[in-house]
């Protein structure tokens, strides 16, 4: 397991991380690893999978989810129960495939911490899966 240290700089943002767990896959990873799980540890940011070309993928994400899940009404006296919300949405985890060193993503994807409570810093794992 290898962990990716990730600042982010807003409340709520999306940041591109496949090139470090790419890195960490090549290096640190066995000859025998068949999948790559990503994983944060935090209430309010998740792991997405997505498009990472154009970066107005990454605003209509963030714009559909202010949208359907406004920052009003919420129950939770922390204030930030649609951080919470959006990060249930979107997960905590995701296992991507890995074939000769290599992860197995499609020609667009790449791998993407959401900050959704932010500015923080943030931790996330990267465990090789056999």
């Amino acid at each position: 397991m290898t962990n990716i240290d990730v600042e982010t700089l807003r409340r709520e943002e999306i940041v591109d991380i496949s090139e470090k767990v790419r890195d960490i896959v090549q290096n640190d990873f066995s000859n025998d690893a068949k999948a790559c799980l990503v994983y944060v540890g935090h209430t309010t940011c998740a792991i997405m999978v997505q498009e990472n070309y154009d970066s107005d993928v990454n605003l209509d994400i963030l714009t559909f989810l202010k949208k359907n899940v406004p920052n009003v009404g919420w129950r939770h006296s922390e204030g930030n129960s649609d951080s919470h919300i959006k990060a249930a949405l979107i997960g905590p985890s995701k296992i991507i495939p890995v074939e000769n060193g290599k992860l197995l993503l499609g020609q667009w994807q790449g791998i993407s911490l959401c900050e959704f409570d932010g500015a923080r810093n943030r931790s996330i794992r990267v465990i090789e899966l056999q």
